[in-house]
């Protein structure tokens, strides 16, 4: 048997490995996941590549969950990303995790009956694309459900700084269990943000291989996802590609400044503050790009949606 300090010794390595990871990378792949991470000169694993649910032989409880969306097949991957996400957007303050298998004596699933008999806080990898995870810690089991064969996942709140600043690490030094509603409902709300960033920028940019819409500029690394209605719109803000163009860093700006705007037929209109300026040629190409239209997405369904460019159309024009 493990001792119960070095479980958690080597679950903060893995927790500030992943933070990291996370600072350095848009979303993470299996080249990021893959080598793992060393703990007194051994390599430990993140996770298992061919189930969800898994623990290293170097420790005692459960480090680690995943979700996967699908890879391609007869319908686009973000199309069943709604329905992979659905639950957490629905949700108030708990989400389901089903069970390996119909078996709840299974070892997958004694791990997780473990880590909530001892609230010890994991890492869920949840996909935001075929191969891309989004990792959420702390994350803690709240229930174990034998008959319903799933568990019932609590977002925690972290203490990652702790981490690095206490002598002596606790289970509690990697996050706290939310104790009451209004805690889940925060550390919820949190993820939610993240996901709608991360999940809602990928569909964009695949749906456009990879290009900005006004200049076709085809490095992922240097595009947005911008949105056409804010998403602090009820009615029209919705995180769905429809709503979403993929602009480089420049384009996005000026779009949002509403110096650069995009009208229902998708022409490309530039405000006169700027075509009156002469000042290089970063200035001279944003302007040559009156009256072009976008590049849209291969599928027609995932064209702009044209009320929703009208109602922002409506927006340059007024600022202009």
């Amino acid at each position: 048997m493990i001792d119960d300090t070095q479980d958690t010794l080597i679950r903060a390595a893995a927790f500030k490995k992943v933070q990291d990871l996370q600072q350095n990378h848009l979303f993470l792949t299996s080249k990021e996941l893959s080598p793992g991470f060393i703990f007194n000169g051994q390599r430990v694993p993140f996770v298992n590549p061919q189930r969800g649910i898994f623990k290293p032989k170097s420790m005692n409880f459960l480090l680690s969950v995943k979700t996967v969306i699908p890879r391609p097949g007869n319908r686009v991957w973000y199309d069943d990303q709604v329905l992979a996400h659905q639950q957490i957007f629905a949700s108030e303050d708990l989400i389901d995790y089903s069970f390996q298998g119909e078996n709840p004596e299974a070892a997958d699933n004694r791990w997780l009956r473990e880590a909530y008999e001892n609230r010890v806080p994991i890492i869920y990898f949840l996909g935001v694309a075929p191969g891309s995870y989004e990792a959420i810690l702390p994350v803690f089991i709240s229930s174990w459900h034998r008959e319903k064969l799933k568990v019932d996942l609590v977002f925690g709140l972290p203490n990652l700084d702790e981490i690095t600043t206490s002598k002596t690490l606790t289970p509690n030094h990697l996050g706290c269990y939310p104790e009451n509603s209004g805690e889940r409902r925060y550390a919820l709300q949190t993820v939610k943000r993240r996901l709608h960033q991360s999940s809602f920028r990928e569909a964009i940019i695949h749906a456009y291989d990879g290009r900005c819409a006004v200049s076709g500029i085809p490095e992922t690394l240097l595009l947005d996802a911008a949105h056409i209605v804010p998403d602090r719109h009820e009615l029209f803000g919705q995180p769905i590609v429809q709503n979403g163009l993929p602009l480089s860093k420049i384009h996005h700006a000026a779009f949002d400044a509403h110096l650069l705007g995009i009208d229902p037929d998708y022409r490309i209109h530039i405000s006169d503050r700027l075509l009156e300026k002469k000042d290089g040629p970063l200035l001279e190409s944003l302007k040559g790009l009156r009256g072009k239209t976008i590049h849209l997405p291969k599928r027609l369904s995932d064209y702009p949606d044209q009320e929703r460019l009208e109602m922002r159309f409506q927006n340059f024009r007024s600022a202009v």
